[in-house]
């Protein structure tokens, strides 16, 4: 059993990382939602807007790995986080935000989808808008894709997805490059990152492309290593980064996260600063 959810995953690297990282979603009032609180007070700030539910239990995902450390996922329908509430605290949050990281998997419900939106409405116009895409059948829909693309300026995605996303929106393929470039324009995005998992990754601006073979690694399992990366692009963006620096690091602390079991290992703050070091940001 681990903690985790791409929310706890994403803030939990943040705030190793030295920035503030702040939970935006919910869990039950019981055993679950209390191991957690426990699993992410080493930064109590990162809990404040954590809402608690009495009538819907926290989210669980069973998941199986294959001989690959990839991982097959069970999602729980009927939890926490598909009931997360509009709130004047929220609000407040959603204006003191740099940047906001949120999935199409949450908001496979209307209640929580309708949050998520007016939470992004409410950032300032420079907050960064990163949209974590998602798709795990059946809990998504081309709407809440299309409408997710328009709130964001940042998407990261993988290269089963980008197919997908393009198909979805009859654009035509070329190659990985110059598809990102039609979503990033088709968008007016600042920034598109495709993660090609063993790979490495690729990111795109209007500027500039960066492409990353990724570390070789003895995987135990990837759960989290995605959103390790998505929280290295998030911190080095916002600090002006070249996309050749953000792919180093991302691809230096996601391929970590793959060689540790769980999501969101005790010793990432180490191996966060190290990387950072590394890429000669502090």
């Amino acid at each position: 059993k681990q903690a985790g959810g791409a929310p706890a995953n994403f803030v939990y690297n943040i705030n190793c990382l030295g920035d503030r990282g702040i939970v935006a979603s919910a869990v039950g009032d019981d055993h679950l939602g209390r191991e957690l609180f426990d699993r992410l007070r080493s930064a109590p700030w990162a809990l404040d807007y954590l809402q608690v539910t009495r009538t819907h239990p926290t989210g669980s995902v069973p998941v199986e790995v294959d001989a690959g450390g990839q991982p097959i996922f069970t999602i729980n329908e009927g939890v926490a986080w598909d009931f997360l509430k509009w709130t004047p605290e929220w609000q407040k949050l959603a204006l003191l935000a740099d940047a906001v990281c949120f999935g199409s998997l949450a908001q496979r419900s209307p209640r929580s989808s309708e949050t998520i939106r007016s939470f992004l409405e409410s950032t300032r116009d420079k907050a960064l808008r990163v949209f974590d895409v998602n798709l795990r059948d059946p809990f998504w829909s081309p709407d809440v894709v299309l409408q997710s693309l328009k709130m964001a300026n940042i998407v990261k995605l993988n290269s089963e997805e980008l197919v997908r996303v393009l198909r979805m929106l009859d654009i035509s393929e070329r190659d990985p490059q110059s598809d990102a470039l039609k979503l990033l324009q088709a968008f007016q995005l600042h920034l598109v990152c495709v993660t090609r998992g063993a790979d490495g990754s690729l990111l795109v601006s209007l500027e500039d492309a960066s492409e990353h073979p990724g570390f070789p690694v003895a995987v135990v399992d990837t759960i989290g290593a995605g959103d390790a990366f998505t929280a290295v692009l998030t911190c080095l963006y916002l600090r002006g980064a070249t996309l050749a620096t953000i792919a180093e690091a991302g691809n230096r602390l996601g391929a970590w996260v793959a060689s540790q079991p769980g999501a969101t290992p005790q010793t990432t703050r180490q191996m966060a600063q190290d990387v950072l070091q590394t890429v000669g940001r502090m």
